[in-house]
This record gives structure tokens, C-alpha cells and sequence, in this order.
């Protein structure tokens, strides 16, 4: 496991030490374009002061060049600078992460939280603490919507999940382009990864209502050659009158001032979403760059592909060529050019033609986009972890069958128990005194199937499973706003379980301590007749439960529930925990001392 934490560290090391020597290069060029501004300056003045007009226009001319060259050449090496920068913050992530410092990562997924989804909540997959801040890579929305409905939509079927663990190997393996992918999002995107592009789709498939006549069209196309052509004649002939051309500006400022409101309104938009498009070009060009050999990989990058078969990043550069020349419309020489030429009118029509041949297929390439970086996202876990395992997926039902199985986001103290549900146990009852491992060992299965399903290792020696929808009925609380008891939230969600497995036999369920809310008859009446319903409609889980009664199911012939327990120990006079699973019935107790511990005699 160390090694691991190796790889991140020498990679942290080598982009450091390139930093230094890009830094050295930027001086030197930083040096080398004062240097060629003064030879040029200096030169430029001497041959005008000597009279050689020739050769100080010359000077100037070639020193300009020169310079010209230094500035871009300074600028790329500023920009390689600058990615390899976000190199090193994704590499000290990823070595936080392994550290086990994730909780302190700023997306937690929070606003993907559902209280209503049946099992998102229990199980911790959003919020502070939660899977999705555990493992979250993604730079763009998209990429965060793919991975939360990896985490909670069922598969399709056992294929699905047997296509995404072979991505899910592959990305793993390819630390650099997974790490690249993600730099060239971080950049582009900055803060607006938790932003939707909602309103980008929407402008990008939205007709406007700037249409232009075929005359019209003509004449903006035509009428700043003709104008600058009458320009050039009447500055350096007599043959036409200079104030011709000063009427056709007139004329052209007229047209602009007609059509201005319509143009504001297209332009600003499609200049707010620069940054965006620029980076989905960026990142699409690096996915159609790579080759991949798992079949989920290879399908998810043909789709990068227009009606014309034009690859995706050649259509989203045509976009970023016309957005780019939409500069900052509001300086002088931008006015004049405008002016000059009707650039907005040609930049407007330039795009509403790209939207009519493209628009309609960006959200689809930004969503692919997504769906690797949500794939990549998951290959960490395996990269991180790769001694976990990947589980096997039966057809048979009902299956959950796990060696040595861990909680992944408490790895680092997680004890390890098995978990056996098959057609001869269905249900495990489980019981155990307060705070002796019941509701963790409910979440270790839970979470672990979750992972399973979305295509990643998970925390287990070995690891079966059918494909089954999983419901819980877990952390329940009085709804206020509803006016709704915890009891009767209890219910209402154990009623939906009940629903679901009549009309689908592949329920899984995990019920911790169920109608705690009421008197200790009706618990133990409500969960028996419960567990009966369940078992009769075919459906599997795991019920944790203080009401040892429960225990006598396993001997009755109806029922298919084995019975297992944590205990508790004590030591000098105080309580201890091994949170091992053991077969049969609880036979301890802890709430008196706990309750003397608290003070209360």
C-alpha cells in the first residue's frame, strides 16, 4: 500500500522540479524580449537619426517579429507552467485521499442529497463523509451527474456491470491520461464544475430571432469588400470621392445600430460560455486522442461524432474559432473593426449556422465527457485499493455472498466480516447490544453493492452478488415541514419496500432496528409479520434489531433467517467492542452501563 502513496509523491516531485525549470526558462525569455525591445528600440533610433529611413523601417520590422515570437513563445510555456501547476494540486489530492484526508475535500456532493431516494441517504453516498467526496475526480457537472447515477440507478442487466469493471481496469492503469483529462477540465472549467450548462444547451438549441433576408445576408458579406476597396481607391487616387466610402460607413454603422439589440444579446451569451467551450474542445480532442481496448471505453468514444462523421472536437473547434473572434466587443479597435467589416452580423451568422449543423449534439459530447470522467472517478478506488476485488455477478436470485468485507470509507479501522444470503438464508438477523457494530455492518454490505453495480472493486477478500434493487429503512426522522412523525416516516418507507417486492422479485432491503417508535409488543408483532411479507414476496436483506424474540424466527419453517450477533467485552472495568460477526443470539447487555456512564444512577 505504500507504494501507492510512492507513485503520487514522485510524480508530485517530478512536476516540481519541471516547475523550477519552466521557471527559469519564463526569465529568460522575460530577459530576452527586454533585451530585443531595447536592440530594437535602439537600432530603430539610430537608423531614423542617421537618416536611413530604409533600414529603420527594416529594424523595426524584424525586431517587432522577433519579439512577436518571444511573447508566444512566453505565453506557451506560462500555460504549460500553469498545467502542470494543477498536476501538482491533483496529485496532492490523490495523495490526501490515499492518506484518508477526503473528509476536508469541498465537494461532498451535497446538493445531490435525497432523503426520499431509497437508499442514498442511509448509506452515505452524498453529503459530508459520503462516497461521492470520497471518490469524485470530475471536473464538469457532467461528470458529476454521470457519477451520481452510477451510484444510485440500478444496472440494466449483468452485462453492464461486467463492461464497466473491464473500463474501469483499463482507466485505472492510465494514471497520466486520467490526471491530464482532469488538468485540462480544472483549468478550463475553475469554479463552475458544480454549475449546470442548462443554460449553454438551451442557448445553443434555441433559435433566435435574428434572421436575415438572403439580400441581407448578401449585402453584409459584400458591402465591407466593397467598402474598403472604394477606401483604399480614394486615398490613393482622384478617381473616386472620398466621400463615398465615408457613406457606405454610415450606411454600415446603420445597419449594426439596426440589428444591434438582437446582437448584444447572442454575442454576450456565447462570450459568458468562452471558457466552457474552450475546455470541453480541450478535453475531447485528449479523448478522441487515446485508444482503448475495453469495449464500454471504445463504444462511449465513437459517439464523439457528428451527423457527417466529423469527429466531435473538430465541430466544437469550428464553435471556439467564431467565439474567439468575438473578443471584448467594448475597445476602440474593436469598434472600428466592427464598424469596418460588420464582424458581429458575420460572427452572428457564423454561429446560428453552427448551431443548425452541431447544437443539437453538444450536450451529448459534453455528457460523454462525463461518462469518462465519472469512469475515471471510479478507477482511483483501483488504483488506490488494489488488493480489493471485483466482484463476481450471478443470475441466480437471491445472492450476496462476501469473504473478509470491509466498510470502504473507514478502511483504515474497518473490521472485516463475511456476509452469506442465498435461497436457504434469505434474510440475516442481527442482534447485538448498543453501539457493538449492527448499523455498520447493514452500511458495509449496502455500500459495498453499490460499488459493485457502478463497476468498482470493493472492500472484500471475495465478492458475490445478484442484481438486486436496494432499499433501506435506516436514519428516519420526524418531517416537520410534512408534519409527519419519525414513526410514521418509518412506515411509509417500509411500505414502499413492500411495493416494490410484489411487483419486482429482486429486492434487497436493509432495515435497521425497525419500529423502535412504538411499544415493545407491537415492535416485535410489526417486525415478524414484516420479515413474513418480505420473505413470502421473495425479497432478501438484513434486519438489525434489540428484540432478541425476533431470534425464534430461524427455528420456525416459514421463515428463511439465520440469526448472528456482535457482543460487547469488558476490561478493567470498561466496555469494549471487537465488532466481529458470531452465529446465534445475543446474550449481552450494555444500556445500564452506558447509562451509568453518562451520570445517570
Amino acid at each position: 500500500m505504500k507504494d501507492i502513496s510512492k507513485q503520487y509523491l514522485r510524480r508530485i516531485n517530478k512536476y516540481n522540479s519541471l516547475i523550477k525549470k519552466q521557471n527559469q526558462t519564463i526569465n529568460f525569455y522575460s530577459a530576452l524580449r527586454l533585451i530585443v525591445f531595447l536592440a530594437g528600440a535602439l537600432s530603430s533610433i539610430y537608423f531614423y537619426y542617421i537618416n536611413k529611413y530604409i533600414f529603420c523601417s527594416i529594424a523595426l520590422f524584424i525586431f517587432l517579429v522577433i519579439f512577436v515570437i518571444f511573447i508566444s513563445k512566453h505565453r506557451d510555456i506560462k500555460k504549460n507552467r500553469d498545467f502542470i501547476l494543477v498536476l501538482i494540486e491533483i496529485n496532492s489530492i490523490s495523495l490526501k485521499r490515499f492518506q484518508g484526508e477526503w473528509r476536508k475535500f469541498e465537494d461532498s456532493g451535497q446538493d445531490f442529497k435525497d432523503d426520499s431516494h431509497r437508499y442514498s441517504g442511509d448509506l452515505d453516498v452524498f453529503g459530508e463523509g459520503s462516497l461521492f467526496q470520497w471518490i469524485n475526480t470530475s471536473a464538469t457537472f457532467a461528470g458529476r451527474i454521470k457519477l451520481k447515477e452510477l451510484l444510485t440507478e440500478m444496472p440494466s442487466c449483468i452485462d453492464e456491470i461486467i463492461l464497466r469493471q473491464q473500463a474501469v481496469k483499463e482507466l485505472s492503469g492510465k494514471i497520466k491520461w486520467r490526471q491530464h483529462l482532469n488538468a485540462e477540465g480544472i483549468i478550463g472549467l475553475k469554479s463552475n464544475k458544480s454549475l449546470d450548462n442548462e443554460a449553454l444547451y438551451s442557448w445553443i438549441n434555441k433559435g433566435t430571432d435574428f434572421t436575415l433576408s438572403k439580400g441581407m445576408t448578401f449585402i453584409s458579406k459584400i458591402l465591407p469588400f466593397i467598402t474598403i476597396i472604394l477606401i483604399l481607391i480614394s486615398f490613393s487616387t482622384s478617381f473616386v470621392s472620398r466621400n463615398i466610402p465615408y457613406i457606405l460607413l454610415i450606411l454600415q454603422m446603420g445597419i449594426l445600430f439596426l440589428y444591434n439589440k438582437r446582437i448584444n444579446s447572442i454575442l454576450k451569451t456565447a462570450y459568458y460560455n468562452k471558457k466552457n467551450i474552450i475546455s470541453y474542445d480541450k478535453m475531447l480532442r485528449y479523448i478522441e486522442g487515446q485508444n482503448f481496448k475495453s469495449t464500454h471505453l471504445s463504444k462511449i468514444k465513437g459517439k464523439l461524432k457528428g451527423a457527417d462523421g466529423e469527429t466531435a472536437s473538430r465541430k466544437i473547434n469550428k464553435l471556439v474559432k467564431i467565439v474567439n473572434l468575438i473578443s471584448d466587443r467594448n475597445n476602440m479597435v474593436y469598434i472600428i473593426f466592427n464598424i469596418l467589416f460588420l464582424w458581429d452580423i458575420r460572427c452572428v451568422i457564423s454561429l446560428e449556422k453552427w448551431k443548425k449543423e452541431s447544437g443539437a449534439l453538444l450536450k451529448d459530447w459534453v455528457d460523454t465527457i462525463g461518462e469518462f470522467e465519472a469512469l475515471s472517478s471510479l478507477s482511483l478506488i483501483h488504483f488506490d485499493n488494489p488488493s480489493w476485488t471485483f466482484p463476481e455477478v450471478e443470475n441466480e436470485f437471491p445472492v450476496l455472498s462476501g469473504k473478509a468485507v470491509g466498510h470502504p470509507l473507514i478502511k483504515e479501522k474497518a473490521v472485516f466480516n463475511d456476509i452469506e444470503i442465498n435461497n436457504k438464508s434469505s434474510v440475516l438477523l442481527i442482534t447485538g447490544s448498543n453501539m457493538s457494530g449492527k448499523s455498520t455492518y447493514l452500511r458495509t454490505a449496502g455500500i459495498n453493492l453499490i460499488l459493485a453495480y457502478s463497476g468498482a472493486p470493493v472492500n472484500a477478500k471475495a465478492f458475490s452478488c445478484s442484481v438486486m434493487k436496494v432499499f433501506t429503512c435506516m436514519r428516519i426522522s420526524d418531517n416537520l415541514e410534512k408534519n409527519i412523525s419519525s414513526f410514521y416516516a418509518e412506515i411509509l418507507r417500509i411500505k414502499e419496500i413492500v411495493i416494490a417486492s410484489k411487483s419486482d422479485k429482486n429486492i434487497f432491503f436493509l432495515l435497521d432496528e425497525i419500529f423502535k417508535g412504538t411499544n415493545s409488543i407491537d415492535r416485535h408483532l410489526g417486525a415478524k409479520t414484516l420479515i413474513n411479507k418480505l420473505i413470502s414476496e421473495k425479497a432478501s436483506g438484513i434486519v438489525s434489531t434489540h428484540d432478541l424474540e425476533l431470534g425464534e424466527l430461524q427455528g420456525e419453517t416459514n421463515y428463511k433467517v439465520s440469526n448472528f450477533h456482535f457482543k460487547e467485552y469488558y476490561e478493567n472495568g470498561e466496555l469494549h467492542f471487537d465488532y466481529k460477526l458470531r452465529r446465534g443470539i445475543s446474550n449481552t447487555r450494555n444500556a445500564m452501563y452506558l447509562i451509568k456512564m453518562a451520570g445517570i444512577d
